[in-house]
């Protein structure tokens, strides 16, 4: 079966995919214990974001919310579609629009901690209780304000 893998956009103000992202965002949470947003945060952030969507033979597999200044919100890949560059496809995305990308990511999260490092994200500093529930977040960064794209094109030529 052949698999065709598009990229759709909500611009900010637009919601016309945030129904399907906190489905898949809400299936890793039950599943994983991670992206614990509420509702109303999920869909707040999600409406003043930039958020690209991947979709496989119509399912959402992937997505990727980010703010104006390179911050990613939200990065989710369906459990069952991991290991296929889609995560790597979202950051390419972001990156290709900003100069330097940020991110939190759970400092219990080793897989998403092992993901970022080999996209070459550095933890800048520790942030403890940075979740409602407690939990302790690395901020991650990726670029200074030249060279990004050549540290990225770098990584995706390997």
């Amino acid at each position: 079966m052949s698999v065709n893998v598009e990229m759709r956009v909500d611009a900010p103000g637009q919601r016309e995919y945030a129904e399907a992202a906190w489905d898949l965002k809400e299936r890793i949470r039950v599943d994983e214990g991670l992206l614990k947003q509420r509702r109303g945060f999920f869909m707040d952030a999600y409406r003043r974001s930039n958020t690209y969507l991947l979709y496989e033979n119509d399912a959402l597999v992937a997505f990727a919310s980010t703010r104006r200044d390179g911050y990613i919100l939200f990065l989710a890949v369906s459990p069952d579609a991991r290991g296929e560059g889609y995560g790597k496809r979202l950051v390419a995305e972001v990156a290709d629009e900003h100069p330097v990308v940020t991110c939190h990511a759970r400092t219990t999260n080793t897989n998403a901690l092992d993901f970022y490092e080999r996209m070459g994200f550095e933890v800048r500093r520790r942030i403890e209780n940075y979740y409602e529930d407690g939990g302790a977040a690395f901020y991650l960064r990726l670029g200074e304000e030249a060279g990004l794209r050549e540290k990225l094109s770098e990584f995706l030529r390997r």
